[in-house]
């Protein structure tokens, strides 16, 4: 089962979940904007991508430049961020037991079938 970080008004994501959906996946689909993954979740989220938190954030998002943050943040600072304000979350993301990839190109989403 695959865990899908979804924004609809996003054509990436929108992409992504068409591409899993095509393939047959088995999808539980996560409206992160409106069901925000908690800083725990995050964290697990950041292992299971083993990447540091400022590649799994949109830094082009206003919000990130309104908050002041940096890329130069350590992972604590962003990761709270991303916890408190959720559109920073890089989209769209995909997640399968200890394993989670980020929808950019949506195509890397097929590593998780």
């Amino acid at each position: 089962m695959i865990e899908y970080w979804h924004n609809p008004r996003c054509s990436k994501s929108r992409q992504g979940l068409a591409l899993l959906e095509e393939k047959g996946a088995e999808l539980t689909v996560r409206k992160y904007l409106e069901d925000a993954p908690s800083l725990d979740e995050l964290r697990a989220t950041q292992a299971a991508l083993g990447v540091a938190a400022i590649e799994m954030m949109r830094t082009g998002e206003k919000m990130f430049k309104e908050l002041g943050l940096s890329k130069d943040a350590d992972d604590a600072t962003l990761l709270q961020a991303m916890a408190d304000h959720p559109i920073l979350i890089e989209r769209p993301l995909g997640k399968t037991g200890n394993k989670a990839v980020i929808g950019r190109p949506p195509e890397n989403l097929l590593d998780l079938l």
